[in-house]
């Protein structure tokens, strides 16, 4: 599988199927084989494009780090675009891997016709939204980390892809407390509306991370935007609840796949 150069790292990716692109960046216990649910059910309609932030899975890096700039990994994302010439490409980010899919979809407009923010706010500057997030992530730091991101009824149903979960993280180099700038010096909503490029919220219901009144919030602040809020899934709703959220992603690249200016 082939990588893209970007600003002292090899990026992997991979690339399946033919159409429309759908380009998923993972979050912060990620890399490109935690899509495998997501891969095997789109690539017969869509193009589907994985990848590895630096820091994560397979991406080499030219000098070792200890930190990693989360408003760095934006130029991992290009760097895959550019190279495989994508156009109208619809980004898709998993928690913090939305503000590096957002950044990428403001750089590169002409290649990115739609983000969505998944189970994240992409890191829009806007005090209100802070306010808010802030208030959901004092609630979600009472929680044991698996019981934030994954449901109590899927760990004792389904020990079997709990422990698979868990054993993805680990093959990364960076892991969430290597993160730097999660949350500074993020786009307005005047710099979204501007760039043309649409935006989804993608949120569960019971995502412990942040909140449906938070993200519902978001999307009444940025006009134009879509919504999509899905009963009963989590926050790592790729994982537990793969097909309500193949079938989220699949309406949204057919929805959003017009061009622009017919917005």
């Amino acid at each position: 599988m082939p990588y893209a150069q970007s600003d002292g790292a090899s990026v992997y990716y991979e690339r399946h199927g033919a159409g429309p692109a759908i380009v998923l960046v993972h979050g912060s216990g990620g890399h490109h084989a935690i899509w495998w649910q997501q891969a095997a059910a789109l690539r017969e309609e869509f193009t589907v494009v994985t990848l590895d932030l630096s820091g994560f899975g397979k991406t080499e890096l030219s000098v070792p780090r200890t930190e990693f700039d989360s408003q760095a990994f934006h130029s991992d994302v290009v760097a895959v675009l550019d190279q495989e010439d994508l156009t109208d490409a619809m980004l898709v980010g998993q928690s913090i891997g939305s503000i590096a899919a957002l950044r990428a979809g403001l750089v590169r407009p002409g290649r990115v016709g739609s983000v969505v923010l998944g189970h994240s706010l992409g890191g829009i500057s806007h005090p209100e939204l802070k306010e808010l997030a802030a208030a959901d992530r004092a609630e979600a730091v009472k929680l044991p980390v698996i019981d934030r991101l994954l449901t109590t009824r899927f760990q004792q149903e389904r020990p079997d892809l709990t422990f698979l979960f868990r054993q993805m993280g680990t093959f990364n180099v960076a892991t969430m407390q290597d993160l730097r700038n999660l949350d500074t010096d993020g786009p307005g909503l005047d710099e979204i509306r501007a760039s043309g490029v649409r935006i989804a919220f993608l949120a569960g219901e019971k995502d412990a991370v942040l909140s449906v009144r938070t993200v519902t919030r978001a999307h009444e602040l940025l006009d134009g935007s879509h919504l999509e809020i899905v009963p009963g899934a989590p926050h790592s709703m790729y994982w537990e609840t793969p097909q309500a959220y193949n079938a989220a992603l699949a309406r949204l690249r057919r929805t959003l796949t017009a061009p622009k200016e017919a917005a």
